[in-house]
């Protein structure tokens, strides 16, 4: 018989863990050895030895989200497969996702069957991506009339990612220059930048980008 799929679920919801792991310890071919509620307590169990072969990964998190604890496991154990699950599947949040080294994405709706074959691709091939992920990767690439490309607008620096975070709180532009260590006259060439970037016209329009991009998330 062959050796079962290692997995670990993280999701702060109690009962979707608790479902999760009962349907997926149904799988033949899985089993599920640890669930945690968010990434630092995966980072323990990892540390415990608890190192599985795939990780399912929901991206609203407390403490630690799954956009950071995707970075942590790429940076420390590159070899563990990341299968997000996500309600986000804008281009931002898919191009972020894969440089976190997450392998797939599957959106909290999908069908058991589908989970169970997202779960086998990744390990067996090292990589998931449905027909409605790939299309809207492949769209990326397509040129605007302007010669750019789309992609020019969904990949974003760190210091642009977190500016947005801060924007979308209740910090004055004075206050965000101090956290990040920078004048106010950066803060405006950063908010100018970005309100060409994403097409919106004001910090109500950043914060609304944010969320439905998930760049910031709420648990």
């Amino acid at each position: 018989m062959n050796q079962k799929i290692k997995i670990i679920l993280a999701d702060d919801h109690i009962l979707l863990r608790s479902a999760l792991t009962k349907l997926i310890n149904s799988f033949d071919e899985c089993t599920v050895i640890s669930d945690v509620g968010n990434g630092l307590e995966l980072i323990e169990e990892i540390k415990l030895d608890k190192t599985p072969d795939l990780i399912l990964l929901d991206l609203n998190m407390p403490k630690m989200d799954g956009f950071e604890t995707a970075k942590w496991l790429y940076k420390h154990h590159p070899s563990i497969n990341i299968l997000a699950l996500t309600m986000y599947d804008s281009e931002i949040a898919l191009i972020r996702l894969l440089q976190s080294g997450v392998k797939g994405f599957l959106k909290k709706d999908v069908h058991p069957n589908d989970l169970r074959y997202a779960i086998k691709s990744v390990s067996e091939n090292g990589y998931f991506y449905s027909h409605d992920t790939t299309g809207k990767l492949a769209n990326l690439f397509q040129k605007n009339p302007d010669g750019s490309q789309f992609i020019d607008k969904a990949i974003l620096s760190e210091k642009e990612l977190e500016f947005l975070r801060l924007a979308s709180t209740d910090m004055t532009y004075k206050e965000i220059a101090a956290q990040l260590k920078i004048t106010p006259r950066v803060i405006d060439s950063y908010r100018d930048n970005l309100f060409e970037k994403l097409d919106v016209k004001s910090r109500v329009g950043l914060a609304l980008y944010a969320v439905k991009n998930g760049i910031v998330t709420f648990s």
